[in-house]
């Protein structure tokens, strides 16, 4: 089975001619669901980025069912990671490939079941958002989501068709395909939750890419989104086995090389009009650094301000956002949890506080924690009042006194 940095080699019990032509074939998307835990109409689901996901039984994990995305609405594959209203409905994205080139689409999946065997029954596509270059559409892990509006990121990480189409008779992986454009500038659409409208102004900034966004929420007429951003995109091939394979000074170099992930902010202002004012500054919230200037009709040009102090560059910067979803999505809120990076895998745990840009920090030697999660307590108070959850693995034997 082809996975994203491998090819499967052609099945060697086939003869000659049969291997010949299973050159021609398309590689058969993973079923291979890893990436993250997932939840539609009540129901879990574990998810990676292609049209299969395995629901779950969320009492013993069992696998119940295997869900394809295509046979409910017309998209390849959707994220791992949805939103939800508080409500049920949960938004995701997917694309879709035609004739006329790549789209992508916002999905809407309605919270209530018709059926106790209903999936994915009922979901639509809220808006389709064509990409800068069809042939060359942008690669997305994740979307921001507002009370109000989904925001897709556009980044210059590009997915070459042609070439992912005929990876399989050029004997390359899909990773092949995908490649950092840093020329290109990141847009930001907006898109109406009630109307599947797309917002005619368009928010541009610098070449950066993302992977997970902290937090979106709208106040005094603008949408701040917050995200772990860095400034290249080279980090879709940190993780190829040819570089965990590595150790020692190898590895260190790998390590490197890479670019630092960082928690910014950026300031969209939500009422721009042809009488908006070009040239200046819209951003008028107090203490906020962040700048977005109307440059033309519709195009709005932002510059974040960063949601840490320079005591996070000790520990690598910051990936694996969480924040208190249930109490805080869509909303304005104080605190976000992820992994530090001092290495190639995360080694600690940090809780930042926005309201100073401060951090609190759990390391031990030899420990490697995985993204966290934060678990409210029952009838909490505070944003904060709660456990954060994570897997912490210890490669080498640890010893206690």
């Amino acid at each position: 089975m082809s996975e994203f940095g491998t090819l499967a080699m052609p099945d060697p019990c086939k003869n000659f001619f049969q291997r010949f032509l299973s050159r021609f074939e398309m590689i058969q998307p993973t079923d291979n669901a890893s990436v993250s835990f997932v939840k539609y109409k009540g129901d879990y689901y574990v998810s990676t980025e292609t049209n299969f996901m395995h629901k779950v039984n969320p009492e013993n994990l069992h696998t119940l069912e295997k869900v394809d995305w295509s046979k409910f609405i017309a998209v390849n594959g959707a994220t791992a990671h949805p939103h939800y209203d508080p409500d049920g409905t949960t938004y995701n994205m997917g694309n879709s490939y035609g004739s006329k080139g790549a789209l992508y689409n916002i999905i809407r999946v309605p919270p209530e079941k018709t059926e106790a065997t209903d999936t994915l029954h009922g979901a639509q596509v809220l808006c389709s958002i064509v990409p800068t270059d069809k042939s060359h559409p942008s690669y997305y892990h994740s979307f921001a989501m507002s009370e109000n509006y989904v925001v897709f990121i556009e980044q210059p990480i590009k997915m070459d068709l042609l070439k992912i189409v005929t990876c399989k008779l050029r004997g390359k992986a899909l990773s092949e395909g995908i490649y950092w454009d840093p020329k290109q500038e990141t847009i930001f659409h907006l898109i109406d939750k009630r109307t599947g409208e797309p917002s005619s102004v368009k928010y541009h900034t610098k070449a950066i890419s993302t992977f997970h966004q902290i937090n979106a929420f709208e106040e005094d007429g603008f949408l701040m989104l917050d995200m772990c951003c860095a400034d290249d995109g080279q980090a879709i091939n940190n993780y190829l086995i040819q570089n965990l394979r590595k150790s020692g000074d190898a590895l260190d170099e790998v390590y490197n090389t890479l670019c630092r992930v960082f928690p910014r902010r950026f300031v969209l202002p939500l009422h721009v009009t042809s009488e908006t004012p070009t040239g200046q500054n819209l951003n008028t919230r107090l203490s906020s650094q962040a700048t977005c200037v109307h440059v033309s009709q519709d195009k709005v040009f932002c510059q974040h301000e960063d949601l840490h102090g320079d005591d996070l560059h000790e520990y690598g910067g910051l990936e694996f956002p969480q924040i208190n979803y249930n109490r805080c999505n869509t909303r304005p809120y104080r605190y976000f949890y992820g992994c530090g990076f001092r290495h190639l895998v995360g080694d600690s745990l940090l809780k930042m506080d926005l309201e100073d840009k401060t951090l609190k920090v759990w390391y031990l030697k030899g420990f490697f924690p995985s993204e966290p999660v934060f678990v409210a307590s029952p009838d909490a108070v505070e944003e904060d009042d709660g456990v954060v959850l994570s897997v912490v693995l210890t490669p080498s034997q640890v010893t206690k006194d």
